[in-house]
Order: structure tokens, then sequence, then C-alpha cells
């Protein structure tokens, strides 16, 4: 997916966001539902403040940042990959539990572990 084409899907669905150099930077005031696309722009960063959702990515590209905000009882917001993992990052059985399951997430796009 170009950025171009996810900047449609943000408009489409009247989320917020700015673009910050080279980033697409989410920064709805609540969750983002994204679970048709299967996959992302490289560079896009969430800062929402509720959850994201993915469901059928099939990949994340470089770049990609989840520092999105939860409920009022959450530090870090969920992030769903149903299509990748199975369901919410924060319940996958390879997390570290004195890593938070956003940063153990961000290192591993950081690393490519996710691209196809």
């Amino acid at each position: 997916m170009t950025q171009k084409e996810f900047i449609k899907v943000l408009d489409k669905k009247g989320y917020s966001y700015e673009i910050e150099g080279d980033n697409i930077v989410v920064l709805e005031r609540g969750s983002v539902s994204l679970g048709s696309l299967t996959s992302l722009p490289p560079d896009v960063e969430f800062r929402n403040e509720g959850n994201v959702s993915l469901g059928s990515l099939t990949s994340l590209p470089p770049g990609v940042e989840f520092r999105n905000g939860g409920g009022v009882y959450e530090r870090v917001g969920a992030v769903y990959l149903r299509a990748l993992i199975g369901g919410h990052f924060s319940d996958w059985k390879g997390n570290i539990e004195v890593i938070g399951s956003n940063r153990l997430l961000n290192l591993m796009i950081s690393k490519g572990l996710f691209e196809r």
C-alpha cells in the first residue's frame, strides 16, 4: 500500500493524522479500526489514544510504530493483529514480561521480522 492510498483510507474513515517529514502520524482521539487492510505503507506511527485494530495485515513494513494509548485503566493500548499472530499482540505467548508489548512489537518491526 502506498502512503497516498493509506491517506485516502484515513480520510474516508475520518481519522485524524499529520504528516511529519516522511511519516504519517495517526492522531485519532479514540481507537483506530483498519481491520480490512492487508498492508500498510512504511513509516506510519500510531499515536491515537485508543486501540489499533489491524486484523487482516499479512506483514508489517519497516518504520511502523505503535505509540497508541489505551483506556482509563491501560497505560498502553492494544494492537490487534489476527492474521499475523492470531489476536492481540499483548496476548501473544512470545511476549517478555518485563518488556512492554508495544515496545517489543516496535523492536520486532524495526528488525524486519514481519516483512514477507
